[in-house]
């Protein structure tokens, strides 16, 4: 018998059943008086079940293999999401897995798989089990432990009966927990899959029941001042979250940091106590992000974490598969621990978490690492930290090794190797690097071409896009996540998220076009069998502010257009509401409520105690279709006495060279956003030059990333940085770095209005 399978999603009208087929589920020991309602989930198991069990589509078997479902995930609109193993002949099938998509009433839509040929192995194996463990012990140049291993169907082009040999320990300086797939005929090493995701920047015992959940305050490197859930037990309290399973944090090989009193860290960035202090308000933070926002239930979607790990001796950090790991700066200043990095490692959890695993392969490990910076821009936007102002670039916190940034979503190219658009040279592009297609596509997604307040986001195509807002793009990226196979790609990453897209919002087409067309503007072409385009059910209405930001000084008012449309069907009443507003605002609109297609005016008055600082305001418009937001930036700030403050001393811009040049600052108050730095210069490729400002608390913004060629000379340039609640007094450092050879230049002046 020949079996085709693909990485295909949809449900094909296959042996009679169709896309919306509905499977009735009946409880085997119910009776007519006792019979219940079953619960959603349930009914989209058992249809899902059925689903696998007949074949259907994309889940076609042979004679001799079957399907065992091993989760089932709650996504948006209604949709569970259950992920199987293929079997053979009672042998896991690696490689062969599948997702049914079932809704809780019974109906299936949509099934993939991953991609293999028809099996028909041998499956008795001509090797010993301890010479596939022998084999896979070569691996590594360290082994600290083997799994005994187990006897597979290795799945692809041409399936083989396999030893899975899992060993842990050290390929070189490097931690591995390596799965090696032997050859059971040969002994041939065929696969080699690693859990261990190093970030690659150029468990928990359980609580007992005398264990108390406190709110510990930590004093935290790049927060600030945050709270964190930790225990106490008898009067010990310890950096172990009670509420959520297995999340804590500790030293390197050590147990999780306890001691008399509930207060954590110093506020150092050498101190590893305030290392945990940023993993566990990250990794809180993310959780709860997930279950807010995503509507998933833990790090691993069944109400579970990971423990972290602090003081790695490396410039680096990584998951393993059971727990991640955090080491430092190559100037050991600082420990990896900002939030968009440690939210970085628990997203890689979550892909392991979700259906197909961590998967093999370059295309697939670069989703991968980009499902980890996505992770990690949507956790900074969730906590909108007044210290970690919320962005898309990957690690500059930390920097890690003194050039900034790892990555920038809005553009990946700005780092070198690191390509903006989808390609044939991307499945052998080094993973990290393979991150930047689907970066770019989550930031044209998000906040599309030309963001207010956010880099602009140029696209391979030249089209301009409108985001839809990070949350609403968190959504669709996530539920296509739900649908990943073990052999994941772009085209099926597409195919997915339109695909949720259009489920998340049946009421309007805004989200499915802007999801085809951020795919479209980094060149990943349509998949087979994807929904060509979307037909809005019902009727619906959009929200927009003019303009989408401004200014005011304390005890003023700014006033703001907002206006709505009606996008599909009939017009509606819209009833209008503000939150996000700073401490001492109030938001009026005149009309409170508007028919959509009308316009309403947002005041927004400001107090003497109003603090200076930038806020995001999120104006929302709720109709009978449901609620649609837009966002408007308003700066409050006086700046206190406003002086202007300038440093003429002469520094060489040399070859990868690093200037400090630092201004003393008297104003009083807190400085005015945005801050004006004015620079002067000559370089002969200012392209090459990354300028930052480091504010007196240590915090660092950056004014200019490096750029693409052609070179121009620097001469005076003008930068406008915004900064979040710093004091004007003090030391402001301009920080330039020559990132690239065979130029040479002077900073001869710079001057800063605070």
């Amino acid at each position: 018998m020949t079996v085709q399978r693909g990485l295909r999603t949809g449900l094909a009208a296959v042996a009679g059943l169709a896309l919306s087929m509905t499977f009735p589920v009946t409880p085997a020991n119910a009776t007519t008086a006792t019979l219940q309602p079953a619960s959603p989930d349930a009914v989209a198991a058992s249809a899902a079940d059925q689903a696998a069990a007949a074949g259907v589509d994309h889940l076609r078997k042979g004679a001799q293999e079957g399907f065992r479902r091993v989760g089932l995930t709650p996504g948006g609109g209604g949709l569970f999401y259950a992920a199987y193993e293929r079997t053979y002949r009672g042998l896991p099938v690696v490689g062969g897995d599948a997702v049914v998509v079932a809704d809780g009433a019974g109906r299936v839509r949509g099934t993939s798989a991953a991609e293999t040929a028809a099996i028909s192995v041998d499956t008795k194996a001509k090797i010993t089990a301890a010479k596939a463990t022998e084999v896979a012990r070569g691996q590594l140049s360290k082994v600290d432990s083997v799994v005994a291993p187990k006897l597979v169907v290795l799945a692809g082009n041409s399936p083989k009966l396999a030893y899975e040999v899992v060993v842990a320990g050290t390929k070189a300086t490097t931690p591995s927990n390596l799965h090696v797939f032997v050859d059971g005929a040969t002994g041939a090493v065929l696969e080699t899959r690693d859990d261990v995701k190093m970030s690659n920047f150029p468990a928990a015992a359980k609580t007992t029941s005398n264990d108390v959940s406190t709110l510990g305050a930590g004093n935290s490197y790049y927060a600030g001042n945050v709270t964190i859930d930790t225990t106490n037990s008898g009067g010990t309290y310890t950096m172990r979250d009670p509420q959520r399973t297995n999340i804590s944090c500790a030293r390197q090989n050590g147990s999780p940091f306890s001691g008399p009193d509930d207060n954590w860290g110093n506020g150092s960035g050498t101190d590893l106590e305030t290392a945990c202090v940023d993993a566990l308000f990250g990794v809180q933070t993310e959780w709860k992000m997930l279950g807010e926002w995503l509507g998933r239930n833990g790090i691993n979607g069944n109400g579970g974490g990971f423990p972290a790990y602090v003081g790695l001796n490396q410039a680096n950090a990584y998951w393993n598969g059971s727990s991640t790991t955090y080491g430092r700066s190559s100037d050991s200043q600082r420990q990896a621990t900002p939030m968009d990095v440690v939210a970085h490692e628990y997203g890689h959890a979550i892909f392991q978490t979700t259906p197909g695993g961590a998967g093999s392969g370059n295309e697939n490990g670069g989703l991968n690492e980009s499902t980890g910076d996505i992770f990690g821009a949507i956790t900074e936007h969730y906590a909108n930290n007044a210290k970690d102002v919320p962005d898309y670039d990957v690690g500059e916190g930390v920097n890690l090794v003194g050039r900034g940034p790892i990555r920038y979503m809005n553009q990946p190219s700005r780092i070198s190797g690191n390509p903006d658009c989808y390609s044939s040279s991307i499945p052998n592009t080094e993973v990290h690097a393979a991150a930047g297609p689907q970066n770019h596509w989550f930031y044209l997604l998000a906040e599309g071409t030309a963001p207010v307040g956010k880099p602009a986001s140029p696209t391979c195509n030249n089209t301009s896009i409108t985001g839809i807002g990070i949350q609403k793009a968190g959504k669709i990226f996530y539920n296509g996540l739900l649908k990943k196979t073990s052999s994941w790609n772009h085209k099926a990453a597409r195919k997915a998220t339109l695909e949720a897209a259009l489920a998340l919002y049946p009421g309007s087409c805004t989200e499915f076009n802007t999801t085809k067309a951020a795919w479209n503007a980094i060149s990943v072409t349509a998949a087979t069998g994807e929904p060509a385009s979307c037909t809005p059910q019902g009727d619906d209405f959009s929200v927009g502010v003019t303009p989408a930001a401004g200014s005011v000084k304390p005890g003023e008012s700014a006033t703001v257009a907002v206006n709505t449309a009606t996008t599909n069907g009939a017009a509606q009443s819209v009833s209008l509401s503000a939150s996000g507003l700073p401490t001492g605002a109030t938001a009026t609109f005149d009309p409170a409520s508007v028919q959509s297609g009308a316009s309403s005016t947002l005041t927004i008055a400001t107090s003497a105690s109003t603090p200076d600082g930038t806020s995001t305001i999120t104006v929302t418009g709720t109709g009978t279709s449901g609620a649609r937001t837009a966002q408007y930036k308003l700066t409050v700030g006086t700046g206190g006495d406003v002086r202007t403050y300038s440093n003429d001393t002469d520094y060489a811009l040399n070859d990868y060279a690093t200037v400090n040049s630092p201004i003393t600052s008297t104003a009083t108050g807190n400085a005015v956003s945005p801050v004006k730095v004015t620079v002067t210069g000559t370089h002969t490729c200012s392209e090459d030059l990354r300028i930052s400002l480091k504010a007196p608390d240590g915090s660092t913004y950056s004014v200019k990333a490096t750029g693409s060629l052609p070179c121009t000379d620097l001469g005076t340039r003008n930068y406008s940085v915004n900064v979040t609640n710093e004091v004007a007094a003090g030391t402001w450092t301009l920080v330039v770095y020559d990132a690239y050879a065979q130029d040479t230049g002077t900073l001869s002046s710079w001057s800063i209005t605070v």
